[in-house]
């Protein structure tokens, strides 16, 4: 009888433990203080609103700048077309570039709490900066007279630059840790709340998108007819409004621990393996180094199973003789664990699909410049009332506002019952079907330039600078086409590199699909380059001239169409030979 009290009793016992884990997260989470975190209180949906909201007004912020930006450039600035787009793409592949250094910071140091904090900062000092220098009169060139127009100073392209350039770095602490940050909230250990996490990642884009229809309809309407300084100052308000959201919500959220510096184990890896050059790999992937605890080495990470590709780099994990007879396992630059390893060999197979995200980039660039520049030469007049070229970018915003919870709602359940996947398709067919639309996308744009050039063919406008009579509504379907294209494709990278990424690199992993959008814009300003120089040889106005009625911005929508096209044939072969990681 005392023997089942006895097992009773540890069965109880057994009970009460299980639950007792069952009230905490199970990822490692801790709270503001460091403790651990009760799923019930904190995280989850309860702590998102604060973080979309947060998202919602620093998007509303940048766009309000970047999507009238070539505008400004073009009008206030006194720059040429080709030079104006330039400026932007290369400014706008900046912003996507610095989310490296605000990674690299949260997942070593700070932690993307602080990170988001410090870098907001960062990103409000310039956005005031931009506003003093699009309102005070000694910080900008005069008025045109007629044909004539100053160019600006060194002095007033220093102030505009330099605001430009603080906000660009401001986006490197914010971009890379806000929606790794939001999927935080969720514990990755828990059935339920991993399914909410990829509905996570459709309502964050929905956020971006609703800031971005702001800014594209009433801040641009703003800046052409109330003026430039106010139309700075209000984003510079809103990303106020991003900082204040951000901080109600500490209460709630829950944090991860920084793991110490990502780039220093994988060159620990890199080192340890070439050391190792000479010993044998063992078949047996058990007898690998690996700490014998549950956790893993490195704070704030799952273990990792090991894989058997790259196998060069296991020898980083070999125990040499010397190693086993000391007993010292303590010097990660002569052996590394298993998880580090992986983590390595996770970021070497993102590779290839990663590098096929920079060509939709590319295309994706075009929205702020060309297809504005494109637009500024159609009838903008309806009525008494002349529409902005760069409004039209709302029917993108419109799209994705459309597309995000038909995709939610709509296409998941319906997948689901095909694919048996829970999220309805994987991120990789996701973002494969958004490569497709890219290609429409870029053919859609270049059809409305092929009637726009006939029309001022017909009407003998070729020579004249001035807009054809070809209402601008009909640029309405490659807007449309390129916000369904950044569901599937935006919100699929995003998922992807935050789920396949190691658990101590998210911020990190995040800030490389960023990079791609960073590598797109320079990618089209290099094309931009080139086509600019090849084409204007011998006197001609080129594909690409100031006055684009005389050129052909037909043939670059196609040369960007087969690009995409190329480029989504290349996707679909790195997607099938991708393997998935396996935590523990």
């Amino acid at each position: 009888m005392a023997s089942i009290g006895d097992d009773a009793s540890l069965v109880e016992h057994a009970l009460l433990q299980d639950e007792e884990r069952n009230r905490y997260t199970g990822d490692g989470s801790v709270d503001f203080k460091g403790r651990p975190v009760l799923k019930q209180n904190t995280g989850n949906w309860r702590a998102c609103p604060f973080i979309l909201g947060n998202e919602c007004c620093e998007r509303l912020a940048y766009y309000g700048i970047a999507t009238n930006l070539v505008t400004y450039l073009t009008r206030k600035l006194h720059e040429g077309n080709a030079s104006a787009a330039r400026n932007v793409t290369t400014w706008q592949g900046t912003c996507y570039l610095t989310p490296l250094i605000g990674a690299v910071l949260a997942d070593a140091y700070w932690g993307r709490y602080w990170t988001i904090a410090g870098f907001s900062t960062i990103y409000f000092i310039g956005m005031c900066t931009l506003t003093l220098s699009a309102s005070a009169p000694a910080l900008k060139p005069a008025e045109c007279l007629g044909s004539v127009c100053p160019p600006a100073t060194p002095a007033q392209y220093g102030v505009f630059f330099l605001g430009l350039y603080l906000i660009a770095l401001g986006t490197g602490g914010i971009k890379p840790c806000v929606s790794s940050f939001g999927a935080d909230q969720f514990d990755d250990t828990d059935s339920q709340e991993r399914i909410k996490k990829g509905s996570f990642f459709n309502w964050f884009y929905f956020s971006i998108n609703i800031g971005a229809f702001v800014s594209s309809s009433f801040i641009v309407w703003i800046q052409e007819n109330a003026g430039w300084g106010i139309g700075f100052g209000i984003p510079a308000l809103f990303m106020g409004l991003a900082i204040g959201s951000f901080f109600l919500g500490t209460p709630l959220y829950r944090f991860q621990k920084p793991g110490g510096s990502p780039i220093t184990r994988m060159c620990q890896v890199l080192v340890a393996s070439f050391r190792k050059r000479d010993l044998v790999i063992p078949e047996d992937s058990s007898i690998l180094y690996e700490t014998p605890d549950k956790s893993s080495a490195i704070e704030g990470s799952r273990k990792l199973e090991h894989s058997d590709e790259l196998r060069y780099l296991d020898r980083a994990a070999v125990v040499s003789d010397a190693e086993s007879k000391r007993g010292d396992y303590s010097n990660p630059w002569r052996l590394c664990t298993v998880t580090q390893v992986e983590e390595l060999k996770i970021l070497i197979r993102m590779f290839p699909v990663w590098a096929t995200g920079i060509v939709f980039s590319a295309v994706y660039a075009q929205m702020s410049t060309l297809f504005v520049e494109q637009g500024t030469m159609m009838n903008t007049k309806i009525g008494s009332f002349r529409i902005p070229p760069a409004t039209l970018s709302t029917f993108d915003v419109i799209s994705v506002i459309f597309w995000v919870p038909v995709y939610d709602r709509i296409l998941v359940p319906i997948a689901r019952k095909f694919t048996g996947n829970a999220r309805g398709f994987s991120e990789l067919q996701r973002m494969g079907i958004g490569l497709f639309i890219s290609v429409l996308c870029m053919s859609a744009a270049a059809v409305v330039e092929i009637m726009r050039l006939q029309l001022a063919q017909e009407l003998d406008l070729v020579d004249k600078p001035v807009a054809v009579p070809l209402n601008i509504f009909w640029q309405v379907p490659q807007y449309f086409l390129l916000g369904a294209a950044e569901v599937f494709t935006f919100v699929g990278q995003l998922e992807f590199f935050y789920d396949q990424s190691p658990d101590a690199m998210r911020s990190l992993c995040s800030a490389l699909s960023l990079l791609t959008t960073s590598l797109g814009n320079y990618l089209s300003s290099f094309i931009l380059t080139l086509v600019t120089y090849f084409t204007t040889q011998g006197g001609k106005p080129g594909w690409i001239p100031d006055n684009l009625n005389e050129g052909h911005l037909d043939y670059f929508f196609w040369l960007l169409a087969g690009l995409s096209f190329l480029n989504m044939l290349v996707y679909v072969v790195a997607a099938k030979r991708y393997k998935q990681k396996k935590a523990s």
